[in-house]
């Protein structure tokens, strides 16, 4: 019933799923206050008397045709407004569907034209009481009933519109504020991209200069003994190997290049235990883990795991300073290098410090994505984990 009467009071823009069943009841509840209105009117006025302006079953009749008019007030309220005034006039059953019409008219128009019409339905009053021989109620009781009557219709009528105006605007606003939101999200990712390709850049520059390194001494030295060029070949294949792996991981990424100095080196698995020690050295109580050998994983695997330790860290550190931190590693080579970051909720949220926009897990999730695997991270009860498990080739 509720969510019935906000669709009536605030209805969804014309042509929204369900619109149209929604005018259909607003309809249908305005033919049939307009009657039950008009049918009260009738038994309380002068429709039955003997002086009255037309017999009351011409009345009633006049005022059931001009309730079934209603079904345009929508499209022309203005009109139909006018349209019906007159028969305000003659007829106390049409005073049901006069009003109804002013509240439309209200609801949709200008305010100093609905006030002219609501005038002019209240002076009809005075007509009314001359056209009947016999008034049974003086012409101040037609006048203050009317007027009442019409100034709640035309009041309600405001209300709604400017109700309306203002949840349009407020929908109208969440709907930029969504774009925003998404608009923030997808320059996270395209940032983290961006970043991401940047550094397989290095990486791959360093990768094909060891591969150009060993070539050259091979054909430098044409006398090399067997297991020398083995040895040249074995650095070759390695590197090459590498490099693979690594255009892989950047294949889709967009880079977009910016002028500037170059980025320094990036670290990765082998820089953990130093990221673990300035977390401690800036007051964070660092448990450390690890069953995974530095030199085991890829460099893009193991730059990977450092983001996502550095994330984890820097998370626990705005939004539960003073919480202890567990950081785990395990895997292996075939499966896949598992990460977990763990820190406990504090009874109320902190503020944090260093203010942010809230983007470094959605860029974190995105180099994850390229990286094959998958994260999840939230709140467990009082216990905030990240995870995180990533491919590790045999």
């Amino acid at each position: 019933m509720s969510t019935l009467l906000f669709a009536l009071l605030v209805p969804e823009p014309a042509g929204s799923p369900g619109s149209a069943r929604r005018d259909r009841v607003a309809d249908g509840i305005a033919i049939g206050l307009a009657l039950a209105y008009g049918a009260v009117m009738v038994r309380l006025g002068d429709a039955t008397s003997p002086g009255a302006v037309v017999p009351w079953p011409v009345d009633v009749a006049v005022g059931v045709l001009c309730a079934a008019t209603l079904v345009v007030r929508r499209r022309r309220p203005v009109g139909l407004a006018l349209a019906l005034l007159p028969f305000g006039a003659v007829s106390i059953m049409a005073t049901g569907p006069v009003t109804a019409a002013l509240f439309t008219a209200a609801v949709r128009r200008r305010g100093r034209v609905v006030l002219l019409l609501g005038a002019a339905n209240v002076l009809l009053a005075g007509l009314y009481f001359l056209l009947h021989d016999q008034p049974a109620y003086p012409l101040w009781v037609d006048f203050v009933v009317r007027g009442v009557v019409t100034v709640a219709a035309v009041g309600w009528g405001l209300f709604v519109q400017a109700h309306r105006r203002l949840t349009r605007s407020l929908r109208e606003h969440a709907a930029r504020l969504e774009a925003e939101q998404h608009l923030r999200v997808d320059q996270a990712r395209l940032t983290e991209r961006t970043r991401i390709a940047r550094e397989m850049h290095d990486v791959l520059a360093h990768r094909m200069s060891l591969v150009s390194l060993h070539a050259g001494a091979l054909e430098v030295r044409t006398d090399a003994r067997p297991d020398e060029v083995a040895l040249a070949a074995a650095a070759i294949r390695d590197s090459s190997h590498e490099a693979l792996q690594e255009l892989r991981t950047v294949i889709g990424v967009l880079r977009e290049g910016t002028p500037g100095r170059p980025e320094p080196p990036q670290p990765d698995l082998g820089d953990l235990p130093a990221l673990v020690d300035d977390a401690r050295a800036g007051g964070m109580a660092v448990a450390y883990t690890s069953g995974v050998p530095a030199a085991g994983p890829s460099v893009a695997l193991g730059r990977t795991v450092y983001r996502l330790v550095q994330e984890g860290l820097t998370n626990a550190r705005k939004h539960a300073p003073g919480s202890p931190v567990e950081v785990v590693l395990d895997g292996a080579a075939g499966d896949h290098l598992r990460v977990t970051v763990t820190n406990a909720c504090p009874p109320t949220p902190a503020r944090p410090a260093v203010p942010g926009a809230g983007m470094g897990l959605v860029g974190l999730a995105e180099r994850v994505a390229l990286a094959g695997g998958r994260i999840e991270y939230g709140a467990e009860r009082d216990t905030f984990r990240l995870r995180a498990w990533l491919p590790w080739p045999g």
